[in-house]
């Protein structure tokens, strides 16, 4: 069967709106554990997600994403009407590397959505900013290249101190949290702490990796006290992970594009894991897309080492694929870094995960209860092969917490 004629109706599911958590657990831990094993199917437990360090396979990896969600949400009130033309940053084009988008302190470009577009009229918006030093930032917002989605916006800036600023001071100040859609209202002051994960310190996302967000550093501290190693990558979450599926078939679904950045050490600390046979948990599918993207990104540098800039394709996974073994394909990053002195892997994935994909590198996951019809849930249904469904049944039946918000399962094979 061709991976692009599954039908996403064949993954939808009634989610009644209570069911939707508006808000986490005060305490982060506190919220239900569904654990699942591929291995009895039959067998699923509710326990509580305080309890993972002992529910984690011996001598297990866990590998999570430490990006950090941007107040990517900027809002630009005119003058004239009072009307709001809102400004959602995606992602950086001028410099293209976040970190110095970030750093910029007169001028950068980024990817942007923009809300109530149509009261755009001139080419340009302003904002003042006041600082927390008092100084006050005049921020200038200017449309340039239109797709049918987005918008390439310029921002330029300026103050009245000699002290320069950056765009990510500007942001952090001026911008808010961009909280997911389906929580059907507005950004408040604990979404600030709450929609970021306790080991997040790279900002780029406009989402959070919500797997992650049950974590707390006592349970990091049980997890180092059972010896399994903590690992981390970096995925900056694009909007593009609340996009529904709307063709009927997956094939009609093109997947979003997301920056990848991965150290040399974690390549060579996955090589030792495989070969040693001990699993890896990715927590997150956003880690999982990582490290199975990984694979592909070794396929393709193995074939033609000079490649750049490289992008892992949607469907790469179910093209004809060679034998080559996961070890090797990520000894042939590491070559890659070697040669070029680097000590990490920078790229970007459009990887879709499907039933009938063979996972090349993890071994578990933790994830939350998706949306239905979405691409994060054909993605568990490939790893519990099919059996999505009982899995989400027992956890209605059972008064579990869904979405960004909510609760959690481990799922292992």
């Amino acid at each position: 069967m061709d991976i692009r004629n599954i039908k996403i109706q064949d993954f939808n599911y009634h989610l009644p709106d209570e069911r939707i958590a508006k808000h986490p657990l005060q305490v982060r831990d506190a919220c239900k554990l569904l654990v699942y094993h591929n291995s009895a199917p039959e067998n699923i437990l509710t326990c509580q997600f305080s309890d993972i360090p002992s529910l984690l396979p011996h001598n297990s990896m866990l590998v999570y994403n430490n990006t950090r969600v941007i107040n990517a949400r900027l809002r630009f009130r005119k003058p004239d009407t009072g009307a709001v033309v809102e400004i959602f940053c995606l992602e950086p084009d001028i410099p293209r590397d976040y970190a110095q988008s970030f750093q910029s302190t007169s001028e950068c470009t980024w990817t942007c959505l923009v809300g109530n577009a149509k009261r755009w009229k001139a080419s340009s918006l302003q904002m003042q900013i006041p600082l927390p030093d008092g100084n006050i930032a005049n921020l200038t917002a200017t449309r340039s290249i239109q797709t049918t989605s987005s918008f390439q916006i310029h921002f330029s800036w300026v103050t009245e101190s000699e002290e320069p600023v950056t765009f990510a001071t500007l942001l952090e100040v001026a911008g808010e949290i961009p909280i997911p859609p389906y929580l059907n209202r507005n950004t408040e002051e604990c979404d600030s702490s709450d929609y970021q994960t306790v080991f997040s310190h790279i900002d780029g996302s406009v989402a959070a990796p919500t797997a992650g967000l049950h974590f707390t550093p006592e349970v990091l501290n049980k997890i180092d006290d059972k010896g399994i190693k903590r690992r981390e990558l970096t995925l900056h979450v694009g909007a593009g992970t609340f996009q529904p599926v709307k063709s009927e078939t997956i094939g009609g679904h093109p997947m979003h594009s997301e920056f990848i950045s991965v150290e040399r050490g974690l390549l060579c600390d996955l090589i030792e894991q495989i070969q040693a046979n001990n699993p890896i948990i990715a927590v997150g599918t956003t880690s999982v897309r990582t490290l199975e993207s990984l694979y592909y990104i070794g396929l393709t540098l193995h074939n033609d080492i000079n490649t750049k800039n490289l992008i892992v394709p949607q469907w790469k996974p179910y093209e004809s694929i060679g034998g080559t073994g996961a070890v090797d394909a990520l000894k042939t990053i590491v070559n890659y870094l070697d040669n070029h002195n680097m000590s990490r892997y920078v790229g970007s994935t459009q990887i879709m995960i499907a039933p009938g994909y063979n996972f090349r590198i993890i071994n578990g996951m933790i994830t939350n209860f998706h949306q239905p019809q979405s691409t994060l849930l054909l993605l568990v249904s490939a790893f519990t092969k099919g059996n999505w469904r009982s899995i989400y049944d027992y956890a209605l039946n059972n008064n579990y917490r869904f979405l960004s918000y909510g609760d959690a399962s481990l799922l292992l094979e």
